[in-house]
């Protein structure tokens, strides 16, 4: 009976396989796969690892696309397996990746997400990812690449930037940033550039970009136990000049700006 188990479950993953067209990893996976022709969601467990990788029915539905994430889920499955040789039992690795839709307009695609690692330590670990996906030219870009340079774009944000981002480390200090002569991490309460970390375009139209989103990473602007930050930014006419002309018709000010901004 135990074996006649085995076997069906070998052949109801096969079947699985053909029917979704989704990942095949092999027969490692104590656990595996829920599949669709359009999202993706896989979860692979085993006395070494766990791997988790998912992704939206919007982002599954553009072939090019799917394909990206795709072969993105392969490698680093199979850097997960190689890095779990490396554990010798001591603990499970566990890693994942979650995609979900900011924005699904005509033209774009805006994805962003988390990938999450636990290598043995204290805690796991997590950081911000981000994907933008062009309609049009069908091809992935970064969010940057959208504005005239890295310079520019930080010139224009840079400062409401840092002001909400201080308003956030103050609600989690309980009213205190602290100071740079306080902190042993400087970053830890000094104004930090936007453009160094994870960007996001948003809209509140569904038509043009009206938001930027800046996604950061625990560590990177407060101490782990702040968890992460995440600033939303509206496009401004400074914004609008730091665009590039290209992609101007792309983006819209925001309408709920006062008229003076």
């Amino acid at each position: 009976m135990m074996r006649f188990g085995k076997i069906f479950a070998a052949l109801w993953l096969t079947l699985c396989v053909l029917l979704f067209g989704g990942w095949s990893f092999g027969a490692d996976a104590e656990t595996t796969v829920q599949m669709s022709k359009a999202g993706g969601e896989i979860h692979l467990e085993t006395k070494e690892y766990t791997f988790n990788y998912s992704y939206p029915a919007a982002a599954g539905a553009i072939p090019a696309l799917k394909a990206w994430l795709d072969k993105d889920a392969a490698q680093r499955k199979a850097e997960v397996v190689e890095w779990a040789q490396d554990t010798s039992g001591r603990y499970q690795y566990d890693s994942g990746v979650q995609w979900r839709v900011v924005t699904d307009l005509p033209a774009w695609l805006s994805l962003s997400g988390w990938w999450s690692t636990y290598t043995g330590g204290a805690h796991p670990n997590h950081g911000p990812i981000a994907l933008l996906w062009d309609k049009m030219r069908n091809r992935k870009v970064k969010a940057a690449d959208l504005f005239i340079s890295p310079a520019t774009l930080s010139a224009a944000i840079r400062q409401p930037f840092c002001a909400e981002l201080n308003r956030q480390r103050a609600e989690k200090r309980g009213g205190e940033i602290g100071s740079i002569n306080t902190s042993i991490f400087t970053n830890f309460v000094e104004c930090l550039d936007p453009v160094d970390y994870t960007l996001i375009l948003n809209s509140s139209d569904k038509s043009r970009f009206t938001h930027i989103g800046i996604l950061i990473a625990p560590y990177d602007a407060g101490p782990y136990v702040e968890g992460d930050y995440e600033v939303t930014l509206p496009v401004t006419p400074a914004v609008l000049d730091a665009v590039r002309p290209e992609y101007r018709d792309s983006f819209a000010l925001d309408r709920l700006l006062p008229a003076n901004d």
